[in-house]
């Protein structure tokens, strides 16, 4: 037995909705760890791949986060306005260059060097969307636009510079739920070194 994808085969998929993206729902022949086949039914939401990144001002010792309206976070009672690490689609691009492209138009910050980390899944049970997640140092200078979004699309985003200790705290008392973003400063706090260009 192997742990391969070779233990399941679909044997068929219908189309929920196809609308921003596609609601699919699979039946697959499934075989256990004991040997044993059974017919399972899944909803899989598609998502197309993502970026995010973490901003980091080492002379402040600082870091650049969004807040936005997130309605899923609303409609279960959460508060509704985020703070998140930038982040976007990579709507056909590399992911390096569709975290420069998101990181501008979010918070005007134009990035230098960029570091890639490590890819996730942050919900592998139902969703397909893979993030790939960076880190960059930035400054003051590196400011060259407003961010906010983009108003075709109407965003809405608010550029918060937070220092990285207070960002931290945040994740104990709730203020910071988004799952990237909590890995992306759990990252930082474990690589100081780093931040700081050592």
């Amino acid at each position: 037995m192997t742990d391969d994808g070779e233990r399941a085969r679909i044997v068929g998929e219908t189309i929920l909705s196809n609308g921003w993206t596609r609601l699919s729902s699979y039946d697959l022949d499934y075989e256990n760890r004991k040997g044993e086949t059974n017919r399972l039914t899944r909803e899989i939401y598609h998502r197309t791949p993502a970026a995010c990144i973490l901003l980091y001002d080492p002379q402040r010792d600082s870091t650049v986060l969004v807040k936005q309206f997130r309605l899923p976070a609303h409609l279960i009672g959460e508060k509704p306005f985020m703070l998140e690490v930038p982040a976007g689609l990579l709507d056909g691009d590399k992911p390096e260059e569709a975290i420069r492209r998101e990181a501008m138009e979010e918070t005007g910050y134009r990035i230098r060097d960029l570091r890639f980390l490590f890819k996730t899944m942050m919900s592998p049970g139902s969703i397909t969307e893979i993030i790939h997640c960076f880190f960059a140092r930035i400054d003051a200078a590196d400011r060259i636009e407003a961010g906010g979004g983009l108003d075709e699309e109407h965003e809405d985003i608010e550029v918060v510079d937070i220092p990285l200790r207070e960002a931290l705290a945040m994740i104990d008392g709730g203020g910071i739920i988004d799952g990237k973003t909590i890995m992306l400063l759990q990252w930082a706090a474990l690589n100081r070194d780093v931040l700081r260009g050592e």
